[in-house]
């Protein structure tokens, strides 16, 4: 996992803690366990599912509010890059639709124009589509990566015990 890493990196964290202390920056928005973690992930999704310019900006100006591992959290507004777009934005289309019980445009064009003529009848399905996947799809993804994020490590720590409770028993024998 993630925090293997950075567990196995110290010269990686010296080097990190010489920037934030010469920047004077708080070491708190990097912290590597389960809730900063996840909270990124969550905060990154949740912006990046939004059609929007500048979602990093948004994801900073979240931090006041929340804590949560902020390079994590760019990194998945990144998802939301000029490849992956128009089908997240569709998808989001579609499902905005689909809410709200509409059918959808039927000739689509990728033209400026059409996008011009079109736009009232796009806007509030793109943007149903966009609260959907940024609430529920995120909210279901941070409580999916939370329980991986325990069980693995209670199987983790069952496979310590077990290994200890065997190195015991043969140091017995």
């Amino acid at each position: 996992m993630i925090r293997k890493i950075f567990k196995n990196n110290p010269n990686q964290k010296s080097k990190v803690n010489l920037f934030l202390e010469k920047y004077n920056l708080p070491t708190a928005y990097l912290a590597v366990n389960r809730q900063m973690v996840t909270r990124g992930i969550y905060v990154g999704l949740f912006w990046g599912f939004i059609p929007m310019p500048m979602q990093m900006l948004a994801v900073m100006a979240t931090t006041p509010f929340l804590r949560f591992n902020v390079p994590i959290s760019i990194s998945m507004v990144w998802l939301s890059n000029p490849f992956t777009m128009p089908l997240m934005y569709y998808m989001e289309y579609l499902t905005g639709n689909f809410l709200l019980g509409r059918e959808g445009v039927a000739d689509i064009e990728l033209s400026i124009d059409w996008f011009s003529e079109n736009l009232d009848a796009i806007l509030v399905p793109l943007y149903v589509g966009t609260a959907f996947y940024s609430v529920v799809v995120s909210s279901l993804i941070y409580i999916l990566l939370n329980r991986l994020w325990i069980s693995s490590v209670t199987r983790e720590r069952a496979l310590k015990e077990q290994q200890r409770k065997a190195k015991a028993e043969q140091e017995q024998s």
